[in-house]
C-alpha cells in the first residue's frame, strides 16, 4: 500500500510541477549571460564572455558546462532551447529525488504496517510562483534542485549503511563526489557539501575509507579550483566579487525575507508542516523492526550517531537554515523571492512526502492510531489548500514590476511586460526590450567601430567612434578590411539579451562587473541596489578603448577631463598587472603567477572616481583640456 500510494504521489507531484512550471516557462536575461559563454566555449574561445579576456562571468561553473555538453549533443537545436530543456528536466529530477529520498527515510518504520504515503513538502514547494518562474528561467536552480534531491537520497541510503554494505566503497566514493560538486553548482553550497563530508569523515570506518573520501569528494572541486584561479587570476567567479559576498546588508536580507513571505502567507505554511512534522514523528514505531541493527560494534557511538536517519534530518534542516542566513546576510537578491528557493527546498526535504499509518494493534492501540492518522489527514488537507490558494496567489501585485525602494521586482512579470512576450524563451524575444533593436542598427552604422553607450532615447544610442582604421592590405577593399577590424564595445546593465543578439566579436561590457574587470574591482556601494553593488562611470569605457576622447565625439554628460584621468589611472601598476591577468596570453608562467597572485588580485580594488584613484595610485593628474571652470561669467577682451 505503501508503495503504490508513493509512487502515485510522485507521479502526480512531477506533473502538476511540469505543467506548473511549463505555464511559467521563459529565459531570464542573466540566464542568456549563461548562453554567451556556451557560444564562446563553442567558437574555441574558451570559457569566457568576450573573447580575449578571461572572465567567469556565470556562477554555476557546472551549469555552464552542462548548457555546453548539451548544445553539442542537440547540435543544430537552439541555445535557449537546450538550457529550457535542460532546466526543466533537472527541476522535475529534483522533486521526484526529494521525495523518494523521504520515502526511503520512512520505509523502516512502515515494515509490517498499514500506511500510506502522501506528498507534503513537495507540494508546498511546487506551489510557490517564484519556484516555477525559476523552473525554467535558464539559470542553475533546476540543476541545484536536482544536486541536493540526490544527495539528500544518497545521504538517506547511507544512513541506513548497514543495509547497504554490498555498495562498500563505490557508494561511498560516489557520495563523495556528489557531496564535493557543491561548489561547482553554486559556491555558497559547499556549506552544504562539506558538511556532508564531515559527516562521512567522521562515520567512516578506517583511514581507507577516508582516503577515498577525500580523493573522491575533493579532487575535482580542486582541480577546478586550481583551474579558475591560473585561468581567471581570481578566488572565485568574477559574479561574487561584483556583488562583493563577503559583504553583509542584514536589513535588506530581512525586507526580502518579507517580501517572498507576505503574497504567499508561507508562515502559514510553516507551521502546517512543523505540526505535520511533529505528528510524523509522534507516530514513529519505536520497535526493533524500524530500523536495520547496526552490526559494527567495533563502531563508536558518535560515529554511529553520525551516520543515523536523525542525523541526516538534522543535517538537512541545519543546511537549510544556514542558505537562508547566508542569504538573509548577503541582503537576498533583486529577483523575487529566488535565492530563499535553496534553504526553503532543504528544509521541506524531510517532509517531502508523510506517512498516515493506519490502525495497527501491534504497534499502538488503535484509539492513538486512530487519533494521529486523523490529525495527521486534517493537517494534509490543510497543506493541500494553502498550496491551491498560495498557487493561484497574484504575487507581488501592482509592485511585481515596479523597482520599487526595495529593489525587488518579479523578474518574470518584469521581462514579459517590457518585451510584449507573455513567455520570452530565445534571445530574438528579447530584441523587443528597449534600446535592443537600436544597438543593432548602431552597429551596422558604424563600420570602423564605436563604444555605444545607452542614451536617454530608447530608439537610438550615444556613439563615440573609433579611431581611423589603418589602410587596408593590398587587394582588400576597405569595407572588408573594416569589418575584420573594427571593434565594437557596448557598455550596458543587461549583458544577456545583448550578448545573445550580437556577433561574439562585439565586446559587451556593464557597469556593474559581471563582465567588466575594471567595474568588477571597485569597492562596493552601501547603498545601491541589491545585486547591482557596482556602478562604474562610463567615462572609464571611454578611456580604455581605442576611442576619440573629446567633444563633440563624446556625448555632452561625459567630461574630457575625467575621461582624460581615468586613461592614466589605468596605467596604474596594480591595475595593469590585473589587467595583464585576464588578457595577456595564457602560457606556463601566466598561469602560475596567477595561481600565486590570486588572492591579491581578488583583494584589489580601484576607486571609480578617476582622480580619486589618481591619487591612491600616486599618479600625476594629466594637463588640464580647454578652460577651467571657475563658476564665474566669462569677460570679453
Amino acid at each position: 500500500m505503501a508503495r503504490v500510494s508513493l509512487w502515485v504521489g510522485v507521479v502526480v507531484t512531477a506533473a502538476l510541477w511540469t505543467w506548473g512550471a511549463w505555464q511559467r516557462r521563459w529565459i531570464a536575461d542573466d540566464g542568456l549571460i549563461v548562453l554567451r559563454t556556451v557560444r564562446n566555449l563553442l567558437a574555441g574561445n574558451g570559457p569566457v564572455f568576450n573573447a580575449g579576456e578571461r572572465v567567469e562571468s556565470n556562477t554555476s561553473t557546472l551549469w555552464t558546462y552542462l548548457n555546453y555538453l548539451g548544445a553539442l549533443i542537440a547540435g543544430p537545436v537552439q541555445l535557449e532551447y537546450v538550457a529550457l530543456a535542460l532546466a526543466l528536466s533537472l527541476s522535475v529530477a529534483g522533486v521526484v529525488l526529494m521525495m523518494l529520498g523521504t520515502a526511503r527515510l520512512f520505509a523502516p518504520g512502515l515494515v509490517g504496517r498499514r500506511a500510506v504515503l502522501l506528498p507534503a513538502g513537495a507540494l508546498v514547494y511546487i506551489a510557490i510562483p517564484p519556484a516555477r518562474d525559476f523552473a525554467t528561467s535558464g539559470l542553475e536552480n533546476g540543476l541545484v534542485l536536482a544536486w541536493i534531491g540526490l544527495l539528500w537520497w544518497m545521504m538517506v541510503c547511507w544512513a541506513q549503511a548497514p543495509r547497504l554494505q554490498r555498495g562498500g566503497p563505490v557508494f561511498t566514493a560516489a557520495l563523495a563526489f556528489v557531496a564535493g560538486l557543491s561548489v561547482l553548482v553554486r559556491p555558497e553550497l559547499a556549506l552544504i557539501g562539506g558538511l556532508a563530508l564531515v559527516m562521512m569523515l567522521v562515520a567512516a570506518r578506517g583511514w581507507i575509507a577516508r582516503v577515498i573520501i577525500l580523493v573522491a569528494g575533493g579532487l575535482f572541486p580542486v582541480g577546478y579550483q586550481i583551474f579558475r584561479m591560473g585561468y581567471y587570476a581570481l578566488l572565485f567567479p568574477q559574479t561574487a566579487l561584483a556583488k562583493d559576498a563577503s559583504g553583509d546588508k542584514w536589513g535588506q536580507g530581512m525586507i526580502y525575507l518579507a517580501n517572498f513571505n507576505q503574497p504567499y502567507a508561507l508562515w502559514l505554511a510553516a507551521l502546517l508542516v512543523i505540526a505535520l512534522g511533529a505528528v510524523v514523528v509522534a507516530a514513529r514505531d519505536t520497535s526493533p523492526r524500524a530500523g536495520a541493527p547496526d552490526a559494527s560494534g567495533d563502531r563508536s557511538r558518535w560515529a554511529r550517531r553520525i551516520q543515523s536517519p536523525t542525523a541526516v534530518v538534522i543535517f538537512m534542516l541545519v543546511s537549510g537554515l544556514l542558505q537562508a542566513l547566508y542569504w538573509i546576510r548577503q541582503g537576498g537578491d533583486f529577483m523575487h523571492g529566488r535565492v530563499l528557493l535553496t534553504p526553503l527546498f532543504c528544509l521541506l526535504t524531510p517532509v517531502a512526502v508523510i506517512p498516515v499509518v493506519l490502525p495497527d494493534r501491534i504497534a499502538f492501540s488503535r484509539e492513538r492510531a486512530t487519533v494521529l492518522a486523523g490529525a495527521t489527514i486534517a493537517l494534509w488537507l490543510g497543506l493541500v489548500g494553502w498550496s491551491l490558494w498560495a498557487a493561484n496567489s497574484p504575487g507581488l501585485g501592482p509592485d511585481a514590476t515596479r523597482v520599487t525602494y526595495s529593489g525587488i521586482v518579479d523578474e518574470r512579470r518584469f521581462y514579459s511586460q517590457a518585451t510584449g512576450h507573455a513567455h520570452p524563451l530565445t534571445a530574438a524575444d528579447y530584441l523587443d526590450y528597449p534600446r535592443m533593436r537600436a544597438v543593432l542598427t548602431a552597429i551596422a552604422n558604424t563600420p570602423d567601430g564605436a563604444l555605444l553607450l545607452p542614451s536617454g532615447n530608447y530608439d537610438q544610442w550615444d556613439v563615440v567612434p573609433a579611431y581611423p582604421p589603418p589602410p587596408p592590405p593590398p587587394g582588400v577593399s576597405m569595407d572588408t578590411w573594416r569589418r575584420q577590424i573594427a571593434p565594437h564595445t557596448v557598455f550596458f546593465t543587461n549583458l544577456g539579451m545583448l550578448g545573445m543578439n550580437v556577433g561574439l566579436n562585439v565586446r559587451v561590457i556593464d557597469q556593474i562587473g559581471l563582465a567588466n574587470p575594471i567595474a568588477a574591482h571597485t569597492a562596493r556601494l552601501e547603498d545601491a541596489r541589491i545585486g547591482h553593488d557596482k556602478n562604474l562611470f562610463p567615462d572609464w569605457a571611454v578611456a580604455e578603448g581605442p576611442w576619440l576622447k573629446e567633444h563633440p565625439y563624446v556625448p555632452p554628460y561625459l567630461d574630457e577631463g575625467w575621461i582624460a584621468e581615468a586613461e592614466v589611472a589605468l596605467g596604474c601598476p596594480e591595475t595593469e598587472a590585473m589587467l595583464n591577468s585576464i588578457r595577456s596570453p595564457l602560457g606556463f608562467r601566466r598561469f602560475m603567477s596567477n595561481v600565486l597572485h590570486a588572492l591579491d588580485f581578488t583583494q584589489y580594488r580601484i576607486d571609480r572616481v578617476p582622480q580619486y584613484e589618481l591619487a591612491r595610485c600616486g599618479l600625476a593628474e594629466p594637463p588640464l583640456k580647454g578652460t577651467p571652470y571657475t563658476g564665474l561669467p566669462a569677460t570679453g577682451p
